[in-house]
């Protein structure tokens, strides 16, 4: 199966643990890997023939900017499901990287990969 990747998405969210991040919010980092069948548009070059990737980006905007939710985990897994909604999209890999996290002393960040198929059920 083919590949496509979109990197390099930052969208201001409102996912954590404390209150205040649900409140206050803060920066998520997505990248992405999308399975689909590429073989039609490499032979014709027609652009309805493969994924509309201003729908995906779309998709993970919208999650990120209106999930309240306690876990990366769990936003992670509502990013994949959504983009998994695309007709074209038969697996998908979102790495989501919550840019600040509110650990003391800790100038990293925390990141979390999930690997899903539309066979799966979330």
């Amino acid at each position: 199966m083919d590949a496509l990747e979109i990197t390099g998405l930052r969208y201001y969210g409102y996912t954590g643990y404390f209150a205040e991040e649900r409140f206050l919010g803060q920066w998520f980092d997505v990248d992405l890997t999308l399975w689909v069948d590429l073989l039609a548009v490499g032979k014709s070059d027609l652009l309805e023939e493969t994924l509309d990737y201003r729908q995906v980006v779309e998709r993970v905007q919208n999650c990120i900017e209106t999930s309240k939710v306690n876990t990366i985990e769990y936003l992670a897994t509502q990013i994949g499901r959504s983009v998994l909604e695309c007709d074209r999209v038969s697996k998908i890999r979102v790495r989501l990287t919550k840019v600040s996290p509110p650990i003391p002393n800790f100038p990293g960040q925390i990141a979390v990969e999930i690997i899903r198929s539309k066979e799966e059920s979330f």
